[in-house]
């Protein structure tokens, strides 16, 4: 069971069970619902999901701050590698590209209270460390020429 939740519960059961389901969300970190062939819910209470946009909010701002101050940006180059591991296959330009765009979008996602595009922007960033960190793919990415083979259709 993750941590992150107080409980997971069959989406069902809050069907069958909505005020105990509910106490267990209101008093706790949040009730992960699992359901069948759709994306799982979590249900919590207004002041807990108040709670953790406030400290996303915090901690943007502070990220914001440190990256403003040459101390604090090399601070965040430091520790870095100890949040997300696969940076130390980057070229070090590249780490402290990825850094400004982290804390930009950390602000943005922020600002639009939606941290969708956080998670593209890590996803994008490990998927250059890992073709940086596997000669054979970075081989076949960056030597000879790569043809245009068209546009790719939708199905």
């Amino acid at each position: 069971m993750s941590t992150r939740f107080a409980d997971q519960v069959p989406f069902s059961e809050l069907m069958r069970k909505q005020s105990e389901v509910a106490d267990k969300a209101a008093h706790g970190k949040g009730v992960l619902l699992r359901r069948r062939n759709e994306e799982d819910l979590v249900l919590m209470s207004a002041a807990q999901a108040e709670s953790t946009a406030s400290g996303f909010s915090v901690a943007s701002r502070m990220f914001v701050s440190l990256m403003k101050h040459d101390a604090g940006a090399r601070e965040l180059l430091m520790v870095l590698p100890d949040v997300f591991p696969w940076v130390r296959y980057l070229p070090e330009e590249d780490v402290r590209e990825f850094l400004v765009e982290l804390v930009q979008t950390i602000h943005a996602c922020d600002d639009l209270e939606n941290l969708a595009p956080l998670q593209t922007a890590v996803a994008a960033w490990r998927s250059t460390a890992e073709v940086y960190a596997d000669p054979k793919l970075r081989a076949a990415l960056t030597e000879g020429e790569l043809d245009d083979h068209g546009q790719v259709e939708v199905c």
